[in-house]
């Protein structure tokens, strides 16, 4: 048994030494019953008790490991990222749309949902805007949804009736705690300003807000949720690491291409993968080709007959 590995874990560590004080308590009714035979009957009783209390302590570690290693894979912590596409006022309105399809399909899950930076439109659309979103399993529900998603729709503002399709683009970034991304302070440039908008009289008046810049790529991440320069600059610092993974398991993927068909798409910002028939009141996912209608009660957060069709579709692609 390998009691290092129970003793470097965070949530293990008291469980091993508990493990060992009963190794060490086996040693001590070994070495009394070679000095002492007339013990022999009386040591193995215990040393069978010591066994069991070993056994089940060694279940309950394996389990905690096995729990740490799923939310590493799935972790319970993301940042949604929603961006107008092609489609001018129209799709800002559609960005603003699906950001509030989130919100309300997290409310219903009943996680947390944070504002972490947005840029608006004049007539309340979203240019761009990323959310922190916290709860569990909320990756394991959401990794799908990164692409491209396009509305279809007749806007207010149509008088001859004509359909306009527009599009937003939908990012997930999943927080790890644990990350092979190392960043040289040299490759950022920091700056801080007022957060503006909401959130009182301090947030606006001192530079909460915080903009890192990844120069060897060019990376921007904005964060203006805390009222704490030091919070925002770790929020920030996060996703950056987050941005800087998502773009080495691109390349990755690009790589060994052929590993896309054992996944549902490519996990890459630029693919279309669900259409907003308004008219029709459909939604198309292409890439499992299955629909859904009640386009209303899915804007308003029941996002979960999509969610399970694309769970569903990744379990039966992976015992292929």
């Amino acid at each position: 048994m390998d009691l290092q590995k129970y003793k470097s874990n965070q949530k293990t560590a008291y469980l091993a030494e508990s493990l060992e004080r009963l190794l060490q308590e086996e040693e001590e009714i070994e070495a009394m019953r070679k000095a002492d035979p007339t013990l022999s009957e009386l040591a193995k009783k215990e040393l069978a008790d010591l066994a069991a209390q070993k056994k089940a302590l060694h279940a309950q570690m394996e389990g905690l490991l096995k729990e740490a290693e799923e939310e590493e894979a799935f972790p319970n912590e993301l940042v949604l990222e929603v961006r107008a596409g092609v489609g001018g006022n129209e799709a800002a309105l559609f960005a603003r749309k699906i950001a509030d399809m989130y919100r309300a399909y997290t409310q219903r899950q009943g996680w947390t949902f944070l504002t972490l930076d947005e840029s608006s439109t004049s007539i309340g659309g979203y240019k761009e805007a990323s959310f922190e979103i916290t709860g569990k399993d909320a990756y394991k529900a959401l990794r799908f949804e990164t692409g491209v998603h396009r509305v279809q729709r007749v806007p207010d503002t149509e008088k001859s009736g004509r359909v306009h399709t527009s599009t937003a683009s939908v990012a997930i970034l999943p927080i790890r705690k644990k990350t092979s991304v190392v960043i040289p302070p040299s490759d950022i440039e920091v700056e801080f300003s007022r957060a503006g908008g909401k959130g009182g009289q301090n947030v606006n008046k001192v530079e909460t807000a915080v903009r890192l810049t990844h120069k060897p790529t060019g990376l921007v991440v904005r964060c203006i949720a805390e009222r704490s320069q030091g919070r925002n600059r770790e929020k920030a610092m996060g996703i950056l690491v987050s941005k800087l993974e998502r773009l080495k398991e691109e390349e990755e993927a690009r790589k060994y291409a052929g590993a896309r068909q054992q996944q549902i798409g490519t996990g890459d910002r630029s693919e279309k993968i669900r259409t907003y028939n308004i008219l029709q009141d459909r939604i198309t996912d292409h890439r499992i080709k299955e629909s859904w209608h009640n386009i209303p009660d899915i804007f308003a957060g029941n996002l979960n007959p999509i969610v399970e069709a694309l769970e569903g579709a990744d379990s039966e692609i992976r015992k292929e």
